[in-house]
């Protein structure tokens, strides 16, 4: 199964991306590597770092934009790209709880070869939907 693709002729300052998942904890997780391919070729990252983010919301959209949020925070932040990450929805009552952790490393201009420097997830056409295959998501990020 296809992890994600990105999509042309969204926006000069943007790019979208479309990831699809067999369960949402595969969705998650290939929509954070989209964003990681997309900011740099991960091939050279060590996972040396280790962040964790738990959050919830009572909208799995909701839960999705402020993942991917965080995501931008902690590179932000902490000058960290990231490689991988392992992801764990659970649902209780009417809440979404995510636990994630994230794998990479500091930043370092020598070693890494950045692409796309994303400044933030935006809303527009931002959507999660359930398929015959599982899940799949349209993200647009702004660069």
């Amino acid at each position: 199964m296809k992890k994600f693709k990105i999509l042309e002729d969204i926006a000069i300052a943007d790019i979208a991306i479309e990831a699809y998942g067999k369960t949402l904890d595969e969705l998650f997780e290939n929509t954070a590597l989209a964003i990681f391919e997309e900011s740099a070729n991960i091939k050279n990252i060590s996972e040396n770092e280790k962040k964790t983010i738990n959050i919830n919301s009572d909208k799995i959209e909701d839960l999705l934009y402020d993942f991917l949020s965080e995501i931008l925070f902690l590179k932000d932040t902490y000058s960290i790209i990231f490689k991988k990450s392992k992801i764990k929805i659970e649902k209780k009552g009417k809440k979404y709880n995510l636990n994630a952790e994230l794998f990479g490393e500091k930043i370092d201009r020598n070693k890494h070869e950045l692409r796309n420097d994303i400044k933030a997830i935006t809303l527009h056409m931002f959507k999660i939907e359930k398929t015959k295959e599982g899940y799949k998501d349209l993200v647009v990020v702004d660069v």
